[in-house]
């Protein structure tokens, strides 16, 4: 029997949400900022247990790499998009498969015995939400899963890469092979700059990755984040970021690097290599305030839309379009989640 053809394939740390509202008091208590994603210290490794004792918890499957790639499996037909990454074999993995299963995303995951699924603690206060991860046993992912009977078929024949920046904190090496191959074989990689720290904490691991991905994917933060750390002139001049970063060495320089910024409802910066000076700016199309249920994942909303769209064959502008139509449905939500019925997103 031969290996189901995915058309993308996606990596990252799959995590269950934990989401609870109102939480002024925890970000004072635990030193977390409203709009911000941190993985958790000894100071912080307790709010997960007071999270379950002392709060309404909503319970929603997370992992921005998996979000996004439920965004892109949402848009397009079943059997386009599979996900890696490591899980225990608990009952929050088993809540990751079921809402993996309602938007047609299939998994391949590492399974460990006896250890415990990675969570998110989602502190929502008004329309910022704050991420604390504890990766638990995300971060015990290992290379050799990727070569394996069940997965390597699977990268053999993908055409799409997606990784998370948040694996990189631990999961180099994997990411490092996949990127290394994709480009080789002129696939297109994308990956998500995932949130400030990243670039702040973890720039060595990005540059052993970056000759190799020909879409990044981020928010103002991050680039400003980025633009930081590499002493660029502006650090808020989102197509000047755009532009130095898409102008970086790339491993195959046929394909030209497209840097994709967004930036909340104001608006989404493009620039590609081989037009660097002309920066394409898309306008969001504003949500009521009413209408906005939960902020949380509309990042990995935007990047599912615009890499399904790009595998759906769309161009980038079309790609900008679906990636602003998914986050625009998915902040109607309560966390990284999509409406149903479907909506015809593409």
């Amino acid at each position: 029997m031969s290996a189901p053809s995915y058309s993308l394939f996606c990596m990252g740390n799959p995590l269950l949400d934990m989401q609870v509202r109102n939480g002024e008091q925890l970000l004072e208590k635990y030193g977390l900022k409203a709009n911000d994603a941190i993985l958790a210290d000894e100071k912080q490794s307790e709010i997960y247990d007071e999270l379950v004792k002392e709060h309404q918890v909503t319970y929603v499957a997370g992992g921005a790499a998996q979000n996004a790639a439920r965004g892109a499996a949402y848009i397009l037909p079943p059997g386009s998009v599979v996900y890696t990454g490591a899980v225990g074999d608990d009952e929050l993995a088993e809540q990751l498969k079921a809402a993996n299963k309602r938007e047609g995303l299939d998994q391949v995951y590492q399974v460990k015995k006896g250890e415990k699924t990675g969570a998110c603690a989602v502190v929502i206060t008004g329309h910022h939400r704050s991420l604390v991860t504890t990766l638990r046993v995300a971060e015990k992912f290992e290379k050799s899963h990727l070569s394996s009977p069940e997965v390597a078929p699977l990268v053999e024949n993908a055409k799409f890469f997606y990784i998370e920046g948040y694996f990189l904190t631990h999961g180099v090496e994997s990411a490092l092979e996949l990127s290394s191959k994709a480009s080789a074989a002129g696939k297109t990689f994308v990956m998500n700059l995932s949130a400030p720290f990243i670039a702040q904490f973890f720039g060595e691991q990005l540059n052993q990755i970056l000759p190799h991905t020909d879409i990044i994917i981020g928010n103002e933060a991050e680039a400003e984040a980025w633009a930081t750390a590499h002493n660029y002139a502006s650090t808020t001049d989102l197509a000047s970021i755009a532009k130095q970063i898409a102008l970086l060495p790339k491993s195959n320089p046929a394909r030209p690097r497209v840097v994709v910024f967004t930036h909340g409802a104001q608006s989404t910066v493009l620039v590609s290599a081989d037009r660097p000076d002309e920066a394409r700016v898309f306008a969001v199309d504003v949500l009521a305030d009413d209408k906005i249920v939960d902020t949380n994942g509309a990042g990995d909303a935007f990047a599912g839309g615009f890499v399904g769209a790009l595998v759906a064959g769309k161009d980038l502008e079309g790609a900008v379009l679906a990636g602003h139509a998914l986050a625009r449905q998915c902040v109607q939500q309560v966390g990284p989640q999509y409406p149903w019925p479907k909506v015809d997103i593409l």
